[in-house]
This record gives structure tokens, sequence and C-alpha cells, in this order.
């Protein structure tokens, strides 16, 4: 198969549209189920090669939740703490977790509110355990390099069997250069084929010098993830998994406080208060986020005012006061921070710092460096110069 008609486009009114091989060979993609549409193979794509880089990056199985192509998460598979099953929703599941399940049960869990209706991109052969967690959480899709038989069964009822499934031949090797229309104007360029392993970040440019072996991982993870992220992007990483990326932003200040509140609320929903939450019987996973979005933002007087807590909770919540929320916020510590470009002022090290940042990859060369670099130093941070911009657009 060399081509594969669409049922449109971005939006309905794009018609036709198809996905197809220019030089005539086949598409290395096998559709096992459903019928995926533009926006869903642009996540696929952008997310299978992600996950793939991860793999080669770490050595781990990963995962991707994509979300308008952009990565709403992103994991490796390292084990799940008894928090984490907790405030991922997976703590319930008698099962054991696999590698794989782990990864993709921490890309989805880290910002579940961007994630939910995600595409998911697996770099290993979706087994049994993964596609439980795939079953009960709102998602689109999934691309994996393979399934297994009781895996696809369990993915093809999803969706009332709708859902979509696609197999991608882990061997296709696209070609060197890449081309785009936008207008009616054809671009080319060569594909970002830029690899990021742990000497990326050899160039250290603060009186801080100490990257552990962890660091270096979850600084890769940020990069790579970054790669496919709309512009401007910055990603926080801890333990091997994304937990705050702001994509597509004009400032490069307000992508750091964009992801710095995602990585927040990530640490937010770990704190007693939040663990302690009794919601009434019936209330669902993603109701359930909504309600902790709410609890641990500003506007949670305004619900206990109006009441609106009594349809989610069995009891009361207490109010979360700022200066609890800052006393819990102060525990976050050796996070790791990743941009696609360089910082301009030292105001994002200001942020992120205040989200627990102590690890910095960026690729330097703005004229206020070194404001940057003693901004770093204030906090005793460690930052590397990569000297690579990875623009994603």
């Amino acid at each position: 198969m060399n081509e594969l008609e669409l049922k449109y486009g971005c939006n309905p009114n794009q018609k036709p549209s198809r996905i197809y091989m220019e030089d005539g060979g086949e598409l290395p993609i096998k559709v096992l189920n459903g019928r995926p549409g533009y926006i869903n193979f642009l996540d696929a794509f952008n997310g299978w090669q992600l996950v793939r880089e991860l793999k080669l990056a770490t050595g781990l199985p990963a995962a991707a939740s994509f979300k308008h192509v952009s990565p709403a998460g992103a994991a490796v598979g390292l084990p799940l703490s008894e928090v984490e099953r907790k405030i991922y929703w997976v703590d319930d599941l008698d099962m054991e977790f696999t590698p794989l399940a782990n990864a993709y049960a921490r890309a989805r869990g880290a910002d579940r509110m961007s994630s939910f209706g995600d595409f998911i991109s697996l770099s290993d052969v979706c087994d049994v355990a993964t596609a439980k967690i795939i079953k009960r959480e709102v998602s689109d899709g999934v691309i994996a390099p393979g399934y297994e038989p009781e895996a696809l069964e369990i993915l093809k009822a999803k969706k009332k069997g709708a859902y979509n499934v696609i197999e991608i031949d882990p061997s296709y090797v696209p070609a060197p250069t890449e081309v785009k229309q936008v207008y009616g104007i054809s671009f080319e360029q060569g594909r970002n084929e830029l690899k990021i392993d742990e000497h990326f970040f050899d160039h250290i440019v603060t009186q801080a010098k100490d990257l552990p072996k962890q660091a270096k991982i979850d600084l890769a993870i940020a990069m790579i993830t970054l790669k496919y992220t709309q512009s401007n992007s910055v990603c926080y990483v801890k333990g091997g998994q994304a937990i705050g990326i702001g994509a597509g932003q004009q400032s490069r200040i307000h992508c750091t406080r964009l992801a710095g509140s995602k990585a927040d609320n990530w640490f937010l929903r770990q704190s007693p208060k939040v663990l302690g939450l009794q919601f009434a019987d019936g209330i669902g996973r993603a109701d359930r986020d909504n309600a902790i979005d709410l609890y641990i933002g500003e506007d949670y007087m305004d619900v206990l005012a109006d009441g609106i807590w009594q349809k989610t909770f069995r009891v009361k919540p207490e109010v979360f006061t700022r200066e609890e929320k800052r006393a819990w916020l102060a525990q976050m510590t050796d996070v790791s921070l990743g941009s696609d470009a360089f910082f301009p002022f030292g105001d994002n090290i200001e942020r992120a710092h205040r989200s627990g940042v102590k690890y910095v990859a960026q690729p330097g060369g703005s004229v206020r460096d070194d404001n940057v670099i003693e901004t770093c130093d204030k906090y005793g941070m460690t930052m590397c110069f990569t000297g690579i911009r990875l623009f994603h657009h």
C-alpha cells in the first residue's frame, strides 16, 4: 500500500486528504483497526520518532502521549511508586506492571488533563498490561512496532470497535530530506537527525559541575521531547518522565511558566491533602482530574462558595492554602529543565528555581548568557550549553 485515503484533513471541510509515499514505495504502516485521521497520523509519526529516540538514548521502553502535534507527556519505563500509582489512577489494577506499562502510565499521568483524548506512541511491542491501561483511558489511538495478540484484541474492542491501532515498521528509514507545502509553496530541509546522548551535556558553564547519571537521563528525555514539541518549548523532567511541557508559546518566559505550572500541579497531586480527598461514589477518573485541578487552583474558594463540591466529594475538603502549597512545593528538588533555544533573560531561571530545578540544558548563545549563568550560580544549579537549537514546526 503506497497511499491511504483519509476522511478529511485537519478540519472536515479540508478534502480530499491522504497520506502517501512520493517515491511510490510502500507505506511503513498498517492500520490494524479503526480509521485514523490526518491529525492522528501527525501525532502518531511525531510520537513514534520521540519514543524511538528515547529508547535509543536510555535503553528503556518509552511512551508518549500526544495532543495536536505536541507531547502532553513522555516517559521511560522505570517502576512506579505507590504514590504515582495512586495519582495516575492505576492503583486499582490487579496486574503485574511491565516496563512499557509503567512508561505509558507515567506519560499519561503527568498531565492528565492535557492527555485527555491523546494519541499514544509506544517504543516496544504493546503488551497486555499496557493495553489494559490504554483500555480505560479516553484516547484516540496508538502506534507501536507490534502488538501481542491478546493486547490487540483488547484494543480492538475499545470505542465500540472504532479505536485506531497502527503498526509501524521499526526498520523503516525515511529519506534524508523532508518536504512540506505551505500556501502552495514547497519547503525542503534535511531531517533533524541529531543524536542526543550523555555527551550532549558535556559543556557545563556554571560553577556547579555536578551532573549525575539520572540528571543526564532526564536532560536527554527533556531535549528529545523538545525535538518533537512545537516551538517555543520548554520541558521539566524528573525521575525519567516529563512532568511539565510548555509548547508553542511566542515568549520563552511564558513557556517556562506554563511548563512550570504543570510541573507544580504534578507535585501538588502528591501532597497529603490531595491524596486524602474523598470523592463521591461514581465519580470517574476524568472528573476526578478536573476536581483536583480546581482544588489546587486559585478558584477553589469560588467552588466552595457555589457549593459545587457537594457533587464531587463525600466530605467537604479543607482549603489548600497558598502558604501550604508553597511549603509543599519547596520539597520538590532535583528537577531537570531543557529549552529548545537559548534563555534570553535570567527570569526563566528564577521561575525554574521555584519548581525545584537543579539541572539545566539549553543551547546558549544569548547576549545575556552571563546573566543567565549568574542566576544559575545564585541557586547552585548546574547548567550546560548544548550549542544546538531544537526548533520544531
